[in-house]
């Protein structure tokens, strides 16, 4: 049997091409062994290539025609035979339909899986084309008008999902055929809709909210919920039978709360959603938590720590044994910071482990446990069955009762690194509360290296920046006067069609990070209060959230409004 010939690699293309140097590529790989990512990527952001030539090399190596997707003018006759949410979410544009040969243009030539779709949901045979992936981008923006709720639900009644609805709220009083309610094209259509939009808005959550009179659809976008233009009421269950069959829970019982997961790939990227629903007095209210790992930067350099900072929790990942916490309430990127952590100390000598509920992300390397307090996994369990796998380092998603923080402390005294979460509302809280839980001071003392509190703020959208004069009001708000703040330079964003007229994009971490000296620990050992415990950190240079607030304020990083409303003012 004759041996098919191995693919040529797009670093020997390159080179082939001229592109690059063998140095260069060397480089490239040192920095992918490091990091991760496409070599062809790699080599972009090294400024080694320019996107035109990866493009180039990845129709050499899969055999694809090349096409420049600004030069093309596309038919509409031949844009119509892909929908927008198809092209959304395969993330692919249409060029040519011949003979009944679809082409179409892709960024991502090796997800042939995507063909294979498209020939099945098409009718007809599809070939790929390699373009950029700015190209592709743009042309679905260009040949795809961005449709809205009410494009898609206008022409949708009562008889397209098969619902007979009487809005009495008693029991019994909604007669719904299932199968044809869930498998309805319209309300497909709809919720892929809704999904892809969230996905492509970066949004954290997207929630499904049924009331008397209207059916709510809200995303929350770095932090805060935005109104989508509400469906008709009477597709709400239509959709939360959806969600509900997706993520495999059962459709039947809308009594109970229900949690579930649901994985997609939209343009070549897994996505996973954590669903859950819960009872309401008009109906089940469903929220989907959105885990995109092409959105979450897991890169420490990348999180929102000073430089400073930023040695300190090196000098803390590096350590050899002790307990490392993480603070702060729900949505405050706790696990960013600790995926983080871990992502920086993963390496091919070292052996981690964790336990988490659920596990959000996966890591390459690392042994990822997930928590089922149902059939008894508790973090307490898994804990004491880590220290039979013989880890370096661990996580424990929270440490929530005495029986977890005491096999922490176990952990750390036998020479393991082990990392945690709190709920307080700063680092030295933390601390009192391990001591409310009845953990023996003497312990925390012995084991607790540092604790990192943490908020998160919203950051200024870098294209509709622009410099402003605070008034003393503001300046009030955090305690400045106008003197303070003779040489500091104000931003705001006025507001653009990039960040949907927020004026803000994206969020990044404020901390405070509390390292346990001599003074810190006889204060524990003493039962000191908390106010005690954060003069001395204080004291000896630890810089509270509202401080860590100030210097991005100044930095033009985030505005006052943000700091204030996510910040205390230091004691």
């Amino acid at each position: 049997m004759a041996m098919q010939p191995q693919r040529k690699l797009i670093g020997q293309i390159l080179k082939e091409q001229g592109f690059v140097t063998e140095r260069q590529i060397q480089e490239a790989l040192k920095a992918q062994r490091d990091k991760g990512g496409a070599i062809g990527e790699v080599l972009r952001e090294m400024g080694a290539v320019t996107e035109d030539a990866v493009v180039t090399a990845l129709g050499i190596q899969s055999g694809m025609e090349t096409v420049n997707l600004d030069k093309l003018d596309i038919p509409a006759e031949v844009i119509q035979k892909v929908s927008v949410s198809i092209a959304s979410i395969y993330k692919i544009v249409p060029v040519s339909f011949e003979n009944n040969v679809l082409t179409v243009a892709m960024a991502e030539p090796h997800n042939l899986d995507v063909l294979d779709d498209l020939r099945f949901m098409l009718s007809c045979e599809v070939k790929g084309a390699i373009a950029s992936e700015t190209d592709v981008n743009a042309a679905l923006e260009k040949y795809y008008e961005r449709q809205s709720v009410g494009d898609i639900v206008k022409d949708i009644s009562f008889e397209d999902v098969g619902l007979q609805v009487d809005f009495t709220h008693k029991e019994g009083s909604i007669n719904i055929d299932i199968q044809e309610q869930i498998s309805s094209a319209p309300v497909v259509k709809l919720l892929n809709y809704i999904l892809v939009q969230a996905i492509k808005d970066q949004a954290s959550d997207i929630h499904f909210e049924p009331f008397e009179e209207d059916f709510k659809v809200r995303y929350r976008l770095d932090g805060v919920l935005y109104d989508m233009l509400p469906p008709p009421r009477h597709l709400a269950q239509a959709l939360t039978s959806r969600v509900k069959v997706m993520s495999q829970l059962n459709i039947a019982e809308t009594r109970l709360p229900q949690d579930g997961r649901i994985q997609i790939t939209v343009g070549g990227h897994p996505i996973d959603m954590r669903v859950s629903t819960l009872p309401t007095l008009f109906g089940e209210s469903v929220v989907l938590r959105v885990l995109d790992r092409s959105v979450i930067s897991l890169d420490l350099d990348r999180i929102g720590l000073r430089d400073d900072e930023l040695k300190q929790v090196r000098g803390m990942i590096d350590k050899p044994h002790g307990i490392v916490l993480v603070t702060g309430p729900t949505g405050s990127g706790k696990t960013t910071t600790l995926y983080s952590a871990l992502n920086e100390a993963n390496d091919v000598g070292i052996k981690i482990l964790t336990a988490e509920d659920p596990v959000e992300y996966d890591l390459p390397g690392i042994i990822q446990v997930e928590v089922n307090e149902n059939i008894g996994v508790t973090f307490a369990k898994c804990l004491r069955h880590f220290l039979r796998q013989d880890p370096d380092k661990m996580l424990v998603g929270e440490i929530r009762d005495i029986e977890t923080a005491e096999i922490a402390i176990r952990a750390a005294l036998t020479g393991h690194l082990v990392f945690s979460t709190l709920h307080t509302n700063d680092a030295p809280s933390a601390i009192t509360r391990l001591l409310d839980m009845g953990v023996e001071p003497y312990l925390l003392a012995a084991t607790v290296e540092a604790v990192l509190g943490q908020r998160l703020v919203r950051t200024i959208c870098v294209n509709c920046k622009e410099r402003y004069e605070p008034t003393e009001e503001m300046l009030m708000q955090l305690n400045l006067t106008r003197e303070d703040v003779r040489e500091k330079t104000f931003y705001y964003g006025k507001g653009c069609e990039k960040c949907n007229n927020t004026g803000y994009k994206s969020r990044s971490a404020v901390f405070e990070i509390m390292t346990m000296s001599d003074r810190i620990r006889e204060l524990l050992t003493q039962r000191a209060s908390t106010a005690a415990i954060r003069q001395i950190a204080r004291e000896q240079g630890m810089r509270t959230m509202r401080e860590s607030g100030l210097l991005k304020i100044y930095d033009g990083t985030t505005t006052i409004e943000e700091v204030v409303r996510e910040t205390l003012l230091a004691e």
